[in-house]
């Protein structure tokens, strides 16, 4: 099935879920432990079928942990959100 959302709408959606994520965590100035199980149900609750097929939850946060060791070891210095959208899109393909 292909994608209905573009690798730069999914990057503002996850920009979006970034924000969202460090208000509602402002008094530990972004600090989660679980911050990819938040992101997951954020990015659920908006996505839906855009990516083709509507990922679960435990999917969509292993995803999100391996973009973000994927990103990390790279030393890209590009923006995250951008790096995230293109695997997860790859990966729901």
């Amino acid at each position: 099935m292909a994608n209905t959302i573009s690798e730069t709408e999914l990057a503002a959606l996850l920009t979006e879920t970034g924000h969202k994520h460090h208000q509602a965590y402002a008094e530990s100035d972004g600090a989660d432990p679980e911050w990819a199980l938040w992101y997951a149900g954020y990015i659920q609750a908006k996505l839906w079928d855009g990516a083709g097929r509507l990922p679960g939850q435990s999917e969509l946060i292993y995803l999100l942990v391996k973009a973000d060791r994927e990103f990390t070891a790279s030393g890209d210095d590009g923006p995250w959100p951008r790096y995230y959208a293109r695997l997860l899109l790859e990966a729901l393909a």
